[in-house]
């Protein structure tokens, strides 16, 4: 039967759709508005350093080392295509820049990697090797030093450019010394499950081929020829550095002596492993790092005490520009405590943003503090871009755009504030008004600004470090008032007294500050909760919540910040859908954690690394320190034997004599060696497995297993070439497997 449409529902539909057709135009025109107020404060900009430093993060996720000439290229094209468009077509303008910065960040990534190719160490060997003492990190048993190796023998391939060891008694030798001795050498280590920290790419970039300890006596000899002008330079900073650590050590002794180390120079060879679990637990771990916080403060110490001291002089204050003086001499102050300090990624960045706004001084320019924030992240993106994957540049970056972005949401509500103050100018506010106001601008506004830093850097502290401090608003107020009233100006002027031999006392001043702080972080490392573990982010979870601290961070409209909370939403809801694994397995197949039928992982194996433990229980969750073997796992001298969650039965066979055994009880079987191809277990990770993908986590299921790589089996990197064909040895095969993905 047919529908009679009457008047009155011609007239509904009407006005519904005119009031749809008005939302829709005040929405495009809010959207208009919002994007002419980013353009008048050039808010873009901004997001041409974030498309360069993604275009670094898809040049570290390829499997194969892209073509260097062919990135180049297609950047230059979208360049000169952006160029094209400009003023023409806005909406295709904006989108070629924006991949043109990405495609130069994938460039200078690329460009990066060929510059500092050096060797690598493929297998554990015994090498002779002399070389040049680049840098000491002294412990309170033995050290830690880089050595730039000269010459080699007992290796098997060409030795490495670095190598870093460890000896166990105190160096006879530092910074810049020829040296000759004999050491275990092995492959700098990997990640020790997907997803996890891969310290081989660090050090490949630090030009590290080789890790391992000196074995017997380091003898020092003259040099073949002298050593090159810039390790005479590092070595003579080292040098002064390691002097004035041992002597503010010397001074305070103990924990408070290796914090004020770690604080004045940036040593942290002297921390304890309970100090460093205390300062960690609670959330003021960044106290004994070298930050942009000290980097400002001295460099405006420097500015303004130089201009203080110039501005006594009539004449100079009258007649020169001091300001300009003053803002160079500050500039050449914050260089030479950036190299003093060791130079780490946060302190770089607060050099370059310290660097622009001295100079807008020097050229009678105003500076804008995030603009002067994307800037550094170009000059990072430029000279070190894999920086960009670490917990460093990720914690100081999002930190400083926090800071930024609340001061400036402050200062226009400050303004909208002062119109209206000044339409009723003839008002006095009262003694409740002035206290309030007083507050606002203080210590509130500091409480706030910490709140949206600590929110802004979550994301990152829970994906890097799988922890969270829920007191971190008591502990970096903490840690800004010691570093203010104590760290800097005790670093200041004990390093100008500790030539003359009387900076004693300023040692012990900075001392008192140092036992204040770790009193109070003793009590927050013993509230309840003070440290809350969370498992490992999915990688599209952790992109949805960089996105949403960009977006907060970033935009100036409170439209286009607004888009910050559904991001924000749909990254932590892909947050709580991480997969767990239920047995990790290292990547040189001696040790693996298996998941219990409590849900605890304990420990297979005996011969397994601290590092790569205390990975597998973050990735976890799990709060413990250690990894032991509990559940009624059976080890002996040939291997190790568990149930897993589901009742299958997982062995660890270290010793060929094991083999033939537990290839016929175990359901799953690990193994350091090559697994016989006769071998009847159904799932085998052995060593020829291990060798394509590196570590491997397996997640149990009533069908199968998913088996997760920590490299992809096309992997073939600089830090982490392909494995070699390896001819197939007689009677050995790959083992059937069932599994659901890779």
């Amino acid at each position: 039967m047919s529908r009679v449409v009457s008047a009155a529902d011609t007239d509904v539909s009407a006005g519904a759709l005119g009031r749809r057709g008005r939302a829709r135009a005040q929405l495009k025109g809010a959207l208009i508005a919002a994007w002419e107020t980013e353009t008048a404060y050039r808010r873009p900009f901004l997001w041409l350093a974030a498309a360069a430093g993604a275009g670094v993060v898809l040049y570290f996720c390829a499997a194969r080392e892209p073509s260097l000439p062919f990135a180049g290229g297609l950047c230059f094209v979208l360049a000169i295509g952006a160029a094209a468009l400009q003023g023409r077509a806005p909406v295709a303008h904006a989108a070629l820049l924006l991949l043109a910065c990405a495609a130069a960040g994938f460039s200078c990534a690329a460009w990066r990697t060929a510059r500092v190719a050096a060797p690598i160490a493929h297998r554990l060997a015994i090498a002779e090797l002399q070389g040049f003492v680049e840098e000491v990190e002294l412990r309170p048993a033995g050290a830690r030093f880089v050595l730039r190796v000269a010459s080699a023998s007992g290796l098997s391939g060409p030795a490495p450019r670095r190598a870093r060891l460890t000896t166990r008694k105190p160096p006879a030798f530092a910074a810049g010394d020829f040296v000759a001795l004999k050491a275990r050498l092995m492959p700098p280590a990997h990640a020790a499950l997907p997803g996890g920290y891969d310290f081989a790419r660090d050090a490949y970039f630090m030009g590290i081929g080789a890790v391992g300890s000196a074995l017997g006596r380091i003898e020092l000899r003259a040099p073949p020829a002298p050593a090159p002008p810039d390790l005479r330079f590092a070595a003579s900073i080292d040098r002064l550095r390691n002097s004035l650590a041992q002597r503010v050590y010397s001074v305070l002794g103990g924990d408070a002596g290796a914090i004020a180390a770690a604080m004045v120079v940036g040593k942290r060879g002297y921390l304890s492993e309970s100090a460093r679990d205390l300062i960690r637990r609670a959330g003021i771990f960044h106290i004994v790092t070298i930050s942009g916080v000290q980097m400002t403060l001295v460099a405006g110490i420097f500015f303004v005490g130089l201009r203080r001291l110039l501005a006594l002089s009539p004449m100079l204050a009258l007649d020169w520009p001091i300001r300009k003086w003053a803002a160079g001499l500050a500039i050449a102050g914050a260089v030479f405590y950036d190299l003093f300090a060791g130079s780490r990624i946060g302190s770089e960045r607060a050099l370059v943003m310290t660097v622009l706004m001295l100079g807008a001084v020097l050229a009678d320019r105003v500076a804008l503090s995030m603009r002067n924030l994307a800037f550094a992240v170009l000059f990072v993106v430029a000279f070190e871009p894999e920086a960009i994957l670490g917990a460093g540049f990720q914690l100081s970056f999002a930190a400083v755009a926090a800071l930024i972005a609340f001061y400036e949401w402050r200062s226009d509500f400050l303004q909208g504030r002062g119109a209206e103050s000044a339409a009723a100018a003839g008002a006095r506010p009262g003694l409740a008004g002035v206290v309030g106001e007083r507050l606002a601008d203080g210590p509130l506004a500091a409480l706030v600004a910490t709140a949206c830093a600590t929110t802004a850097t979550a994301a990152f502290m829970a994906n890097d470090f799988h922890e969270l401090s829920p007191y971190v608003l008591i502990g970096n107020p903490l840690t800004l008032a010691a570093i203010e009233f104590f760290a800097v100006p005790c670093a200041l002027l004990g390093a100008l007294l500790f030539p003359l031999g009387l900076d004693g006392p300023v040692w012990r001043w900075l001392g008192m500050g140092i036992d204040l702080v770790t009193r109070v972080a003793g009590v927050i490392a013993e509230a309840p909760g003070a440290s809350l573990t969370v498992k490992s982010f999915p990688p599209a979870a952790m992109a949805a919540l960089v996105l949403a601290v960009l977006s907060a961070a970033l935009w100036r409209s409170a439209l286009l910040r607004v888009t910050a909370i559904p991001l924000a939403l749909v990254g932590l809801l892909g947050a709580t859908r991480g997969e767990t694994f239920d047995l990790a397995v290292a990547a040189n197949g001696e040790a693996a954690a298996l998941r219990l039928e409590s849900g605890e992982l304990t420990l297979l194996g005996r011969n397994v690394s601290a590092f790569s433990a205390e990975q597998w229980l973050r990735a976890d969750g799990d709060g413990r320190r250690a990894l032991t073997a509990r559940g009624g796992v059976r080890c002996d001298a040939v291997g190790c034997v568990g149930q897993a969650s589901d009742g299958r039965t997982v062995a660890l066979a270290a010793d060929r004599a094991a083999l033939v055994e537990d290839c016929g009880r175990a359901a799953i079987l690990v193994t350091p060696l090559f697994a016989p191809s006769g071998c009847a277990a159904p799932i085998v990770v052995d060593r020829r497995r291990l060798e394509a993908t590196g570590a491997v986590t397996l997640r149990l299921a009533p069908d199968g297993v998913r088996i997760t790589p920590a490299r992809s089996p096309d992997e073939d990197r600089p830090w982490s070439p392909a494995p070699p064909p390896r001819r197939a040895e007689t009677g050995e095969g790959d083992p059937p497997t069932r599994e659901i993905g890779e």
